[in-house]
C-alpha cells in the first residue's frame, strides 16, 4: 500500500469515528448563595476514552497524519501526565499503530490500565520534567514519531469551526437564560484547551473573557503574571493533567484575561462537593475550574451582576479511587479536605466568603457589556 493511501484510510477510519459519537453534555450547576449567576460544566468524561483529551489526541492524529510525520512503520510516543495518552492509545490501535505511553510513575493505576485496555505501552519516569527527554530518546531509538502535545496541542486544533469545545459550548448556551457567557473558565496541561477557547472568542466577536485556574507546583500563573517564559519548577503538579514545571510551547498568555492560582486542598475538597451535588465523581483538574468558577461566581454576585460561567469537567473521578477519593491517600500527603470541604459548602449555599486567598491576575481591560 501506498504512503498516500495509507494516510487516506488512516484519516477516514478516524472521521468515522468522530462521526459514530456524540457531543458531550452542557450540566447546570447550583449555586443557592449567588442567585442570577448561572454555572454548567461541560462534562468532557464522556468521550469515548472518558477525558477532554480525546478531542486533543484526535487533532494530534490528523495534524501528524496530514503532516506526513506517521506511516504504516511508525510507533508512536508521547509524554503525558496519563489522560492524553489513554486517549492517544486509543487512536493508535484505530490505525493500526504501536503506542508507547512516557508517564510519571505517580499515574493513577486505573489511567495506567486504560492505556494498556487500548493496547499502549507505559514506560515510566521518576519525575514529571523527565518525560520529555525520555520521549525523545525513545522516539530516536526506536524510529518513532513523538507526538510532542505540549508544542503541538494550540496549533493542531482548529479553532474556528470542526466542533472544537468552544463551538460546542456556546452552540448548547443558545437557549439558556444567558446564552453568552461572562466567564469561560478552564485550566492549562499543555494549553491547547485555553488556546482553543480564547481564539474561537475573539473569532466571533464575544465579549467571554477566559480565566485559567491553575493549581500548586506549576509555571503557569507565574509565568502569566511575570512575562517570563523561561520559569521552571523542580515538582510536578499534584492535580493530574493540569499545571506544569515548565511553561509549555502551546500556552499562549495573551487570549487569557484572567489566571487563579487555587490551593490543592481547595480542588480535592472541591470532587467531594461535587459529588453531592450531582452525584457524580470527576477528576482533579474539575475541582480546580470549580473552585475559580465559584471565585467569579462571588465577585460577579457581589457586583450586582447577573450572568453564566461555564467551565469543564474533564474527566471522570473512577480513575482517582485509589487517590483524591481513598483517605488514606490524602492521610499520607497531610491533606486534610473536611475543613476545606465544610467551608466550600458554606461559600456555595450560603455565600460565606472563601477560607483561601487566591492569587488572581487580571491582564484584560475588555469589559462586557451583557448581563
Amino acid at each position: 500500500m501506498t504512503q498516500q493511501k495509507w494516510v487516506q484510510q488512516a484519516v477516514a477510519r478516524i472521521e468515522a469515528d468522530f462521526n459514530r459519537s456524540a457531543d458531550t453534555h452542557l450540566i447546570p450547576v447550583a449555586l443557592p448563595a449567588y442567585p442570577g449567576v448561572e454555572l454548567y460544566l461541560k462534562d468532557e468524561s464522556s468521550h469515548p476514552t472518558g477525558s477532554l483529551k480525546h478531542r486533543l489526541a484526535r487533532s494530534l492524529f490528523l495534524y501528524a497524519l496530514c503532516n506526513g510525520w506517521l506511516n504504516e512503520q511508525s510507533t508512536v510516543i508521547e509524554a503525558s501526565s496519563g489522560s492524553t495518552a489513554v486517549s492517544e492509545a486509543y487512536f493508535a490501535r484505530l490505525i493500526g499503530l504501536p503506542f508507547v505511553a512516557v508517564i510519571p510513575r505517580s499515574t493513577s493505576v486505573e489511567k495506567i490500565a486504560a492505556i494498556e485496555f487500548y493496547g499502549g505501552h507505559c514506560h515510566l519516569v521518576d519525575k514529571s520534567h523527565e518525560i520529555y527527554g525520555e520521549s525523545e530518546r525513545l522516539a530516536r531509538e526506536l524510529g518513532g514519531h513523538y507526538m510532542d502535545q505540549f508544542t503541538f496541542a494550540e496549533r493542531a486544533t482548529d479553532w474556528r469551526s470542526n466542533n472544537n469545545i468552544a463551538e460546542s459550548i456556546f452552540n448548547q448556551m443558545r437557549q439558556e437564560a444567558h446564552p453568552i457567557p461572562t466567564w469561560v473558565v478552564c485550566s492549562c496541561g499543555t494549553g491547547g484547551t485555553t488556546a482553543t477557547i480564547g481564539r474561537y472568542i475573539r473569532y466571533r466577536g464575544f465579549e467571554t473573557r477566559v480565566c485559567v485556574a491553575d493549581p500548586e507546583n506549576s509555571v503557569f500563573f507565574d509565568a502569566y503574571t511575570t512575562g517570563d517564559s523561561t520559569l521552571s519548577h523542580e515538582h510536578g503538579s499534584r492535580i493530574e493533567g493540569i499545571g506544569r514545571p515548565r511553561v509549555e510551547k502551546s500556552f499562549i498568555p495573551s487570549v487569557i484575561d484572567c489566571m487563579v492560582k487555587v490551593p490543592d486542598v481547595a480542588s480535592l475538597a472541591a470532587l467531594r462537593y461535587l459529588h453531592g451535588s450531582l452525584g457524580r465523581r470527576s477528576g482533579g483538574s474539575t475541582g480546580t475550574n470549580f473552585i475559580a468558577s465559584l471565585h467569579l461566581a462571588r465577585q460577579m454576585h457581589e457586583a450586582g451582576q447577573s450572568g453564566s460561567i461555564v467551565t469543564i469537567l474533564c474527566d471522570s473521578g473512577e480513575r482517582y479511587m485509589q487517590t483524591y477519593y481513598d483517605d488514606a491517600w490524602l492521610t499520607s500527603r497531610q491533606l486534610d479536605i473536611a475543613p476545606a470541604l465544610a467551608a466550600l459548602t458554606a461559600c456555595a449555599d450560603l455565600g460565606d466568603a472563601m477560607p483561601w486567598d487566591l492569587a488572581e491576575s487580571v491582564r484584560s481591560t475588555r469589559m462586557f457589556t451583557h448581563g
